[in-house]
Formats: structure tokens, sequence, C-alpha cells
């Protein structure tokens, strides 16, 4: 498969000849650089990663590889991503005032999380034939569950209730552990941080996905009116 960044490297190397602060700002956050950058290009650029070249006050020339994560998938989502990494810089460097929310946003693709929760533990933990469920009657339940079973049977694959309930937390905790750590760079309020934290728990990666998203958003803004 092609590299559609790669393809493209000479015209973004020569569009960001026009934007040398912002090499040098690549330069000295994401390469940790911290002598006097005078001077500062993009020799090449792909999907994994930016090629800079730069030259300190002392006189010596040096190159640092800058790699993308994640990787750019395709060309249109270069340019986005290194405005977005120009904005990281700045917040790092102390240039620029990291995005504030001070909302929260549902997202509707974590509507979906149940039905996904359901057919996890329909799949993979159905009730033991000849089980009953309230006034459910067995051969109802049977013939409910009779296609889960045969999944398994089929796959081998197969949890037990709290196992699968275990896995899952452990997944949704951590990932609501993770929430927390951007709320606290990017979220103003403790009410609207509960939030996101509590939905990540619940509903999972697309909460804390369209936080980094909205994060992105009002970096880009910033930046637009930095300039």
């Amino acid at each position: 498969m092609s590299d559609s960044v790669a393809s493209n490297s000479s015209f973004l190397c020569m569009y960001m000849k026009d934007h040398t602060s912002t090499l040098v700002a690549y330069i000295r956050y994401f390469g940790k650089v911290e002598d006097n950058v005078v001077t500062a290009e993009m020799s090449s650029i792909d999907s994994k990663g930016m090629t800079l070249l730069y030259g300190l006050k002392s006189g010596i020339s040096k190159s640092i590889r800058v790699p993308f994560d994640p990787q750019i998938s395709e060309y249109d989502d270069a340019k986005p991503r290194l405005l977005s990494m120009k904005g990281e810089a700045l917040e790092g460097l102390g240039m620029l005032k990291a995005p504030q929310l001070t909302t929260f946003r549902f997202p509707s693709k974590a509507a979906m999380t149940p039905f996904v929760f359901l057919a996890y533990f329909y799949l993979l933990s159905p009730p033991l034939p000849g089980t009953t469920f309230l006034s459910i009657p067995v051969t109802n339940m049977d013939a409910f569950f009779s296609p889960a079973h045969a999944f398994r049977d089929l796959t081998g694959l197969g949890l037990s209730f709290r196992t699968l309930f275990t896995i899952l937390g452990v997944i949704h905790g951590a990932e609501g552990l993770y929430t927390l750590s951007l709320c606290r760079r990017h979220v103003k309020g403790a009410v609207v941080t509960a939030v996101y934290v509590g939905c990540t728990v619940l509903f999972g990666i697309h909460i804390w996905k369209d936080l980094k998203r909205r994060v992105q958003e009002r970096r880009i803004e910033a930046i637009m009116k930095f300039e």
C-alpha cells in the first residue's frame, strides 16, 4: 500500500519553509532540544513521522525524527495533524494556554455501547441450558439462548459472567483514569470532570475520544488566533 503522505513529501516540505517558527517549536518540544535553535527545515515526511534538520547558534547542525502517534492514515490529515502538533508544542513550551472545556458533550456513537455489552454477554456468557429467570419458562430461555450456545460450541469462545464483567470493568476503569488525566489538563470544573469520568466508565472509548477531538478543535482555534 502506497504512502500518500510520503508521495507528497516535497510539497509539504516546501509548504513548511514558510513556517520556521513552527518547526523550531517541534524541535524544541518533541525533540527535547534545549539549545538555541537558529535554523530549521523539514527534510522529509511520511505517514509515520517527519525528519527535521536544524542548526544551533554554536554552528552545529543536527537532525531529528519526530514520530506521529497515531500514524497519519491519509494525506488530507497531514496538515491538520501538523497544526495540532504545533499547538501541543506551543502549550508544552508555555507559549500558548492549553484549551479548557467547561461543558460536557455526549457523542452519539457512545449510545451503542450498551448494545455492544449485551452482545458480549449474550454470546460469551449465556446461562446454562435449563436455567430459568424470574417467571420465564425454561423452554423460552433455552430457545432464546440457543444461538449463543451454538456460537460457543462453534468457536470455543466463552467466559463466565464474572470473568467477562471483570475484564470489561478493568478496561473501562483504566479508560476512566485516562479520561481523568485528560480532564486535569483540559476540563474546568469538578462536575464536568466527574461526568466525563463517569460516562467513560459506563460508555467507554467514545467518550474520551470525543473529549480529545474537542480539545483538538479548541487548540486549532487558539492557534489560528495566535497567528
